[in-house]
């Protein structure tokens, strides 16, 4: 039985196409994927991301733990600010991405994982703490909103006294909104917007009242609820990776376009010996973009890369109609000899084979 967020009625209310994603009832869409991204793109929609997972990490050794198992460089955050990272088996497959939240307590972090690897991910870190920290599940308790687009902040700024233009990108500060205590603001997102993700506690805050008063608040920018459609389309447009997708427990973070995350002089952490040996070999294959030729060329995940003599180079990890260029946009993996810059490759589309570019990502030039 899937669960639902605390907004659902609140997509119901709207119109919402629900599925089940990740154990959860979420919204695909409301009037449309292209009206919603475009909302993201030119205004502001809103989302709702409550089935991210969230731990509380906490205690004298919070930080050891969260070095131990996370590849970028904790110890480099101060309070108020996030990074993006992720983690590793001893092999080097990624577990998961993820944020990592420094708190303005001391020894005190929040960690934002995917939806579909709450349970995993959660059983994971506990296997690897050796430390004098606790980690919390939070996940069930937390509230998650997105509120992205060029008229987020004005729309956000209405409820709160915060100076919202001053939280700098992968910065928090917790304030009011409307009436509620202790929302935090944190200036991330995944769709390449200027944005802001909301968390609260659904047991101090009302979910509904503040979804309400969201929408209330952009009325003025024709605010869009957006689902997990729209989502899709606007981090692909980015570039941004999906778990499941683009990086699994089968890719590592140098050949999945993470090697600036990953910090070799941090100190150990869990699968730096074999990452430092694929390091050393040199990456096989490499996670690439690329902009397919043609109106009607969709590529999707599964389908083979092929070079010019028709060879298999290589799978499509993700792909779609990008709804900002009228053409499609995807991502794969492909032999590094394919990997360069502007070279050619084919994709194989059900029964015929369409031209595409490799295209450092973001698709679109913001």
């Amino acid at each position: 039985m899937s669960q639902k967020t605390p907004f659902y009625s609140a997509h119901e209310k709207a119109g919402a196409k629900l599925v089940d994603f990740a154990g959860f009832q979420m919204p695909v869409q409301y009037e449309g994927i292209k009206t919603e991204h475009q909302a993201v793109r030119e205004a502001v929609g809103v989302f709702d991301v409550s089935h991210m997972g969230e731990f509380y990490i906490h205690g004298p050794e919070a930080l050891d733990l969260v070095q131990k198992v996370t590849v970028n460089d904790a110890s480099k955050l101060v309070p108020g600010k996030a990074q993006y990272s992720c983690m590793c088996y001893e092999d080097g497959g990624i577990v998961d991405d993820l944020i990592v939240y420094k708190l303005f307590e001391e020894n005190q972090y929040i960690l934002v994982v995917n939806a579909s690897n709450i349970e995993k991910d959660f059983d994971w870190i506990n296997q690897n703490n050796t430390f004098d920290a606790e980690v919390v599940n939070q996940s069930d308790d937390t509230c998650l909103l997105a509120v992205q687009g060029p008229k987020s902040l004005d729309t956000l700024q209405k409820l709160t006294d915060l100076g919202l233009s001053e939280i700098g990108f992968y910065s928090f500060k917790m304030g009011k909104l409307g009436d509620f205590e202790n929302v935090v603001f944190s200036a991330t997102g995944y769709t390449g917007e200027k944005g802001f993700e909301l968390y609260f506690d659904k047991n101090t805050v009302d979910p509904t009242a503040v979804w309400n008063a969201i929408i209330e608040a952009g009325k003025e920018f024709d605010i869009k609820p957006c689902g997990l459609g729209a989502r899709d389309t606007l981090r692909l447009e980015m570039g941004y990776a999906l778990y499941g997708n683009d990086i699994t427990k089968d890719t590592h973070p140098l050949e999945a376009r993470l090697g600036w995350i990953t910090k070799f002089d941090k100190g150990d952490f869990v699968g730096k010996e074999a990452l430092l040996k694929k390091k050393e070999a040199g990456n096989e294959r490499r996670l690439v973009g690329f902009v397919v030729e043609g109106k009607r060329n969709i590529p999707r995940n599964g389908y083979e890369i092929l070079n010019e003599e028709g060879e298999v180079i290589g799978n499509v990890t993700s792909g779609t109609m990008s709804i900002s260029l009228g053409k499609g946009v995807g991502m794969g993996y492909v032999r590094s000899e394919y990997a360069a810059e502007s070279t050619t490759i084919n994709i194989s589309i059900r029964k015929r084979v369409a031209k595409a570019t490799v295209t450092r990502p973001p698709f679109i030039k913001k």
